[in-house]
């Protein structure tokens, strides 16, 4: 059951209307050069034994497949995580700085930047950084800095220096604009490892390969549990959708498997404070690619907003805007309110403290219609550790007894 449709990306790096390069004149060599480059680099038997080596004995993985029993019996299905969660620095975001780092190193490149949101990419870009002894520069929203201040702190004891994006509104937009901005500047020196399935091509391919592992884990994993090498559903959440780009890779063309992506739709889709891409966004160029993107009629972005400071982005990932377009993937929004309750859920039903982003994931289970033979696998994104200071406020706000 092979769908007709290719979800992979063309030549020209387009993934149906979407994706392409829309860069700077001074940016094209270093595009050029990672464009002609990355895969013949990535199939490389050195690149890939280093490559498994490190994601085997340095971040973990394997990471499990675990059934979630009392998800399981309350939703009426089987609710699998797979727990990226597990993975050395807490989230999915080391499987693809690993594969930039050696890349970069063969590219020769001696300075690397990023930029991050929720901090979980700008901790795995640090960490790589500092086993790879490169120079590190993580550019992050002055808002994001103050709500996901143990990853800042993290950030520096890994020796990354880290600036402050103090324009628009303080958050990944606009720390992702530094970031473009300094690559302008050093583009010979430096290599910029975006953390998301974004940007201009080849990046979102790029990223998109390198999380692959999850879903090829996932393939054998669920053989494994349920003598089927597919399951009936995976869900992820999405911003610029790294982790649901992994997660689906090895199941874009099964049409047996049902995409099922999460996004944050804040304090509501309709009440102008929400990250709903998917529903309130048009057709449009952010960050170098073409993609769905929440605009005004005459082109300027809105604002997002969401509780979680890794899915407030105003796109989504070229990828991601053809599987909804083509309905090869559905999305459900979840509320700020409806994510905190996922948390609160899931910490007390299975002792697992989730990363707000992935509880929009766990937030939309009682939106599907799921039957009891069914295999959900969630993609349990990252650890909840990050954002306990933006729990505890919650908690306290609403006056919820725990």
């Amino acid at each position: 059951m092979t769908s007709k449709q290719s979800y992979h990306v063309s030549p020209s790096g387009h993934y149906g209307d979407f994706g392409g390069a829309y860069i700077p004149e001074m940016l094209y060599a270093n595009v050029e050069e990672i464009k002609n480059k990355y895969i013949e680099i990535s199939n490389e038997p050195e690149f890939q034994a280093e490559f498994h080596q490190l994601l085997k004995d340095y971040v973990g993985r394997p990471s499990p497949l675990y059934k979630a029993n009392t998800l399981s019996e309350k939703y009426g299905a089987n609710i699998y995580l797979k727990r990226e969660d597990l993975n050395h620095t807490g989230a999915h975001k080391i499987n693809n700085t690993i594969g930039q780092i050696l890349l970069a190193k063969r590219l020769g490149k001696k300075r690397i930047i990023a930029e991050t949101g929720a901090g979980q990419h700008g901790v795995a870009t640090a960490t790589v950084c500092a086993l790879m002894k490169l120079e590190c520069i993580v550019y992050m929203g002055a808002v994001d800095i103050e709500r996901q201040a143990p990853n800042v702190a993290r950030m520096k004891m890994l020796g990354a220096t880290v600036i402050p994006a103090e324009s628009g509104s303080k958050t990944l937009k606009d720390a992702t604009n530094e970031a473009i901005r300094d690559w302008i500047n050093n583009a010979e020196t430096t290599h910029y490892i975006i953390g998301s399935a974004i940007g201009p091509h080849p990046y979102p391919d790029m990223v998109t390969r390198y999380q692959s592992v999850i879903s090829a884990e996932i393939k054998e994993q669920i053989q494994e549990k349920t003598g089927k090498d597919y399951p009936d559903y995976v869900v992820a959440c999405v911003g610029g959708g790294s982790n649901a780009a992994g997660a689906f890779y090895h199941f874009l063309h099964d049409d047996r498997v049902q995409l099922i992506l999460a996004e944050a739709a804040g304090k509501g889709i309709d009440t102008g404070h929400s990250a709903a891409t998917s529903i309130l966004g048009t057709k449009g160029i952010i960050h170098g690619c073409m993609t769905l993107l929440m605009q005004t009629p005459d082109g300027q972005i809105v604002e997002p907003y969401s509780l979680s400071a890794g899915l407030d982005y105003p796109g989504i990932g070229p990828l991601h805007a053809h599987l909804i377009t083509t309905k090869r993937a559905k999305v459900y929004a979840a509320t700020d309110d409806e994510a905190m309750q996922a948390v609160l859920e899931l910490s007390a039903a299975e002792g697992i403290i989730p990363a707000l982003e992935t509880a929009h994931a766990l937030a939309i289970l009682s939106k599907m219609d799921l039957k009891s033979e069914d295999n959900v696998v969630i993609c349990l994104s990252g650890r909840g550790d990050k954002d306990l200071n933006t729990y505890l406020k919650y908690i306290e706000e609403h006056k919820i007894e725990l």
